[in-house]
């Protein structure tokens, strides 16, 4: 019986994966010298949590004072209405950022981090998809010339997670046009092409297969689920290293970074995060959990880091008075 090549990689990634896992026993993986960042979202803050996304922000850039920050382009925003744009917001987050030397990861695309995960302006709903994949195309074009001069942004982000499928209101991907948009940032730019994917349901071999020279993982230790509820992840660090270690050997991928550490709480069904008590957050995130999160992902052996709910400390401190997380973060940075 024959097996095709896509089974031999899967096979060779499970036990490579498995051996690195095994030798955790022996080795550590941390590493030193880790580039810390957060990831932010206006919409996210504003709409979500009810925040100044300005005050937010300026508070997350010169009190936290990171030095490393993932921002989306969200489509919504820019193009509320066909061929009329507005980049006010955008330019200010990347304009406050550059006056600090504080380096960019600039997301493009229709699928962008945050719920419902694609921004679709209300207009895009009447086009044909013929129509829609050209708009997409262009906004990606017009991102990337709007700001591949500034020296700050230092990789462009393609869509988010564009392979799994499982989670988001978007539409089935579009691979075809998904790998369109990377050949265009190629085209347009020298920089760097970050992909993302699931750090835990996904072996990075798709993502890896675009070719992009970093690939971005997902870091979750406590999830919920309608159904059953809060579960935890019973992943050892070296699960990650493992997967990295064999993207890079196999796909001579540069770099694997860890896009999204959590370390905010996850929301219920019922519930978003500002309507839910101290005592339902901690079922997923309290300052105990933030600090074992953060000292996970230093032994998954990862050289960048960017934590997940930057806005929601924020949220804590100047809205429940619970300022203990934040003040844990700006150890990070100090």
């Amino acid at each position: 019986m024959k097996i095709k090549g896509k089974k031999i990689i899967i096979l060779l990634a499970i036990v490579v994966i498995l051996a690195l896992c095994a030798s955790s026993f022996l080795f550590n993986f941390s590493k030193e010298n880790i580039k810390w960042g957060v990831t932010f979202s206006a919409k996210y803050a504003q709409d979500e949590l009810g925040l100044n996304w300005q005050e937010t922000y300026l508070a997350i850039l010169d009190d936290l004072k990171v030095d490393n920050i993932r921002l989306s382009a969200y489509w919504d925003s820019i193009e509320i209405e066909r061929d009329n744009y507005d980049f006010s917001q955008l330019d200010y987050q990347i304009n406050e950022a550059s006056k600090r030397n504080v380096n960019i990861i600039l997301a493009v695309g229709r699928r962008l981090p945050r719920w419902p995960e694609c921004h679709d302006p209300s207009w895009l709903a009447n086009l044909s998809k013929d129509e829609a994949r050209q708009e997409q195309l262009e906004l990606v074009d017009l991102v990337i010339k709007r700001y591949d001069k500034n020296e700050n942004i230092k990789s462009w982000q393609i869509e988010n997670e564009p392979y799994l499928g499982t989670f988001g209101q978007c539409p089935p991907l579009d691979e075809e046009l998904f790998l369109q948009e990377i050949a265009l940032a190629k085209e347009l730019s020298s920089k760097p092409i970050l992909v993302t994917d699931s750090g835990e349901l996904n072996f990075w071999i798709k993502a890896a297969k675009t070719r992009a020279e970093i690939i971005g993982s997902t870091l979750y230790r406590v999830v919920y689920n309608k159904k059953i509820g809060y579960v935890r992840y019973p992943i050892p660090p070296i699960f990650y290293y493992a997967k990295a270690s064999f993207i890079k050997h196999i796909f001579k991928t540069k770099s694997v970074i860890n896009s999204e550490l959590q370390t905010e709480a996850w929301h219920t069904a019922e519930k978003d995060l500002a309507q839910m008590t101290a005592e339902e957050t901690a079922k997923s995130m309290d300052l105990k959990q933030f600090k074992k999160n953060v000292a996970f992902a230093q032994r998954a052996g990862f050289d960048e880091i960017y934590l997940w709910g930057a806005e929601w400390w924020y949220f804590l401190k100047v809205k429940q008075d619970h300022d203990e997380i934040w003040n844990e973060a700006k150890k990070i940075w100090p």
